[in-house]
């Protein structure tokens, strides 16, 4: 955070040396003094900003989410907050959502792979642990039970020490799952937090909900606060990451 900071006031466009930087985090203060959150984006979106008596503060940090293994089994929104009447959640650092890049020589080979259960995905596009899944669908289609079915029935295939057999173990403490749904509605996002309570895997699961009535460019950022906390979560317990 810079030590002096500077506000902007009657903007109606970007030039000069004002220094901002892309995605850095904006405080927006309007003319009723309500305060809203921006980001340096090439997006639209400033209906209801009158610019003559609104102030724009560049706040020099790019957006980081708190992350911490207490995230497994909470329910945030599409910006990271708990919305499970939970209590907050205590950090163990707070990481940037765009992360950095990956050398794909640097990764580990991939070895253990998930049983979702669902053979046409075990046998035709088997799934790895760290994976990321996309779920695209079309109305009328039963995506809500494949993506739910997922979650529910997903376990780990080892391989056991000095054998080739190839066995699911049962073992499901080492195992997370980080869900992201984005534009869902209501009774969507409802679906999924009772399937997961009722069949007991929300305990291992982090679930992300994106709802259809929430700011649109909320959706730009909820994939990558998810995939943050799948990072983390994969580095201390392994996990997969299933986005719908």
């Amino acid at each position: 955070m810079p030590v002096v900071t500077a506000e902007y006031r009657t903007v109606s466009g970007v030039a000069g040396p004002l220094g901002p930087k892309y995605q850095e985090i904006v405080n927006i203060r309007l003319g009723d003094g309500t305060m809203r959150r921006g980001q340096v984006l090439e997006v639209d979106g400033t209906s209801g900003i009158d610019n003559k008596y609104t102030t724009v503060q560049f706040t020099g940090e790019v957006l980081k989410t708190p992350v911490s293994l207490d995230m497994l089994g909470r329910i945030f929104n599409g910006s990271g907050k708990p919305i499970d009447n939970g209590p907050p959640i205590l950090p163990e650092a707070y990481l940037d959502i765009s992360g950095s890049s990956i050398n794909p020589s640097e990764r580990t080979y991939p070895e253990e792979m998930i049983q979702t259960g669902i053979s046409t995905i075990d046998v035709m596009n088997s799934i790895a642990r760290g994976q990321k899944i996309p779920l695209f669908s079309a109305a009328g289609l039963p995506h809500n039970e494949i993506a739910a079915q997922i979650c529910r029935q997903a376990g780990l295939v080892k391989r056991k020490e000095k054998t080739e057999n190839l066995i699911d173990d049962g073992e499901e403490d080492n195992f997370a799952i980080v869900f992201a749904a984005m534009g869902v509605n209501m009774e969507t996002a409802q679906f999924f937090k009772r399937d997961f309570e009722e069949n007991g895997s929300m305990e291992r699961v982090t679930l992300f909900l994106n709802l259809a009535n929430d700011p649109t460019i909320e959706r730009i950022i909820t994939p990558r606060i998810a995939l943050t906390t799948q990072n983390i979560l994969h580095m201390n317990v392994g996990s997969m990451f299933l986005l719908y």
